[in-house]
């Protein structure tokens, strides 16, 4: 081993002891515990587990803490850890028109069926800082009513039944999903892998084409047809039974996003749909995900493709927080070999150009 890689070691195990050092701040200040954190800091759990593409509260606010609250980086430990285990089966689709809902809202419809159901959000605050929190008060009890058994029917379902919005049919989605996680992507991808690929992409990279899109960089005039958050139950088909067995429930976000489409000469005016599913409550990244699901399906649509939303291989290749963490990190590693080179070819170089403009300087004394 060489001597240089001895003391790299030594470095590198003291900046592990000093990042432990600034994780756990002030000893006279109690630790943060994981349960504190998945209760108090749920939606920052929430982005950690989408993103990190495995539902686990316990473990994502392991990774918030252990990250020292660097989303990216609990987003990177997490999927790292997701790696290493077992694989059982596929779940059967999920039925979010069964769900458990607790926020429930239409910016289509004000008399909804099933009503609109504002939960917990922070739309209607005044973005004030609240000098409360400061203490150690506790807040006063939600109110509480019945559990409402009235149905909640979604806003496309209410277009579809007057033949507005494209059919279930006209989506193509009747076939056997994709698995990003063990088939490479590939373009052009079919769109359940390109949602698989929005459903864990970066919330800040997907609401940045979300917003283009609404500027004007891709022709759309979105709606937020429904957002609904609730609990939904998990299935998992077993060989040796002829049902499905519930594995437990999760919480979801969904959003449908319904879009102007002028028709053409085969499909008459109608409305489209965008589509987003994350885990946890996660409003924005789901609206930023069915905003850009609609711009990709421009050539599906016979749309121009005119704006980077719409184009397929930018948006999937670069949405993916983890690999563009480790493409942008890697600059800090040595390149040492490779800028010797580069700085052996500008010195030549300039070596050149300095002797062309001193022998243009002695052509234009001697003239």
């Amino acid at each position: 081993m060489y001597v240089a890689v001895k003391g790299g070691e030594a470095a590198i195990d003291n900046a592990h002891r000093l990042l432990a050092d600034r994780r756990r701040g002030d000893r006279a200040v109690p630790a943060l515990t994981l349960e504190q954190i998945a209760g108090q800091l749920s939606l920052a759990v929430d982005r950690v587990m989408a993103e990190g593409s495995l539902y686990d509260t316990g473990l994502a606010a392991l990774a918030v803490r252990q990250a020292r609250g660097d989303m990216i980086e609990a987003i990177f430990l997490l999927r790292a850890y997701r790696t290493t285990l077992p694989r059982f089966g596929y779940s059967r689709p999920i039925d979010t028109a069964a769900m458990q809902v607790e926020r429930r809202i239409s910016a289509t419809y004000k008399d909804l069926p099933g009503g609109q159901l504002l939960g917990p959000t922070f739309d209607y605050t005044h973005r004030l800082l609240d000098p409360a929190l400061a203490g150690e008060d506790a807040p006063a009890e939600p109110e509480r009513r019945e559990d409402d058994t009235a149905d909640m029917p979604r806003v496309t379902d209410i277009l579809a039944g007057e033949g507005l919005i494209e059919s279930d049919d006209a989506l193509g989605d009747n076939h056997e999903p994709a698995d990003i996680t063990r088939t490479p992507p590939e373009f052009p991808m079919e769109r359940d892998a390109r949602l698989q690929a929005l459903s864990r992409g970066d919330e800040g990279f997907l609401l940045a084409l979300g917003y283009s899109t609404q500027r004007g960089y891709a022709r759309s005039h979105p709606f937020a047809g429904e957002i609904r958050i609730g609990e939904v139950e998990i299935e998992l088909d077993v060989p040796e039974l002829d049902f499905s067995v519930p594995l437990g429930r999760i919480r979801v976000t969904e959003c449908q996003m319904v879009n102007q489409f002028k028709g053409s000469m085969k499909v008459p005016p109608q409305f489209t749909r965008g589509y987003g599913l994350v885990f946890g409550q996660s409003e924005r990244k789901a609206m930023a995900m069915a905003l850009c699901d609609r711009a990709l399906r421009a050539s599906e649509l016979g749309e121009d493709i005119t704006a980077p939303a719409q184009d397929e291989e930018f948006v999937i290749s670069h949405s993916d927080n983890v690999q563009a963490t480790g493409f942008v990190e890697h600059l800090k590693l040595p390149h040492y070999v490779d800028f010797q080179a580069e700085l052996g070819l500008v010195r030549q170089m300039r070596r050149e150009f300095d002797e062309r403009r001193e022998g243009e300087a002695s052509r234009e004394a001697a003239e």
